[in-house]
């Protein structure tokens, strides 16, 4: 039997999933969708204030996945060799899209408005640089998500009660943690 994920987990996975999937589906909208330039600002400038409060989410969600690492439960099987390759590549693949979406940066990085951190690169080359990365790790990171979602389903119809694992929902008779 699996135990469920703690209260930690379970909110920063949620959080992370809320801001990764708005920020990819209002991204692709903005990109390739017929889109005013008014709201082509608003959704950039609500992206860039999510995305970077965000990140130091992003690195505590990530630290709890590099701690409570097991290599000896990695070793027991294919299938979880396999689960935890994929979860280290969307690791990698978020990390990837915010550290090019914060080099992207054609001017002052503001957080609603709040607080406003320098445009990190200068040199145009760069920054088109870190365009084309963050365009790319955001098609990839699509990718594993639906691939993600895809595993999810599976392992409920498989009768492995992953959603349930990862609310914060208890069975009967178990202790909150």
């Amino acid at each position: 039997m699996h135990l469920n994920y703690s209260k930690q987990r379970v909110l920063l996975h949620w959080l992370s999933a809320a801001v990764i999937l708005w920020a990819l589906a209002s991204g692709f909208y903005v990109a390739y969708g017929p889109v005013s330039d008014s709201v082509e600002h608003w959704v950039g400038s609500i992206n860039v204030s999510l995305t970077t409060l965000f990140i130091p989410l992003f690195a505590w969600r990530f630290c709890l996945f590099a701690c409570e690492f097991d290599a000896h439960e990695a070793k027991s099987s294919w299938a979880k060799a396999l689960a935890l390759l994929v979860h280290l590549m969307i690791y990698l693949t978020i990390a990837a899209v915010l550290v090019t979406g914060v080099l992207m940066m054609k001017k002052t990085i503001s957080v609603f408005g709040l607080v406003h951190i320098p445009q990190p690169l200068q040199d145009p080359s760069l920054i088109e640089w870190a365009t084309m990365g963050h365009i790319q790790s955001c098609a990839v990171l699509s990718l594993l998500v639906a691939l993600h979602l895809c595993a999810v389903a599976w392992h409920e119809f498989s009768g492995r009660r992953v959603l349930q694992r990862m609310s914060f929902a208890r069975p009967a008779g178990e202790m909150n943690r």
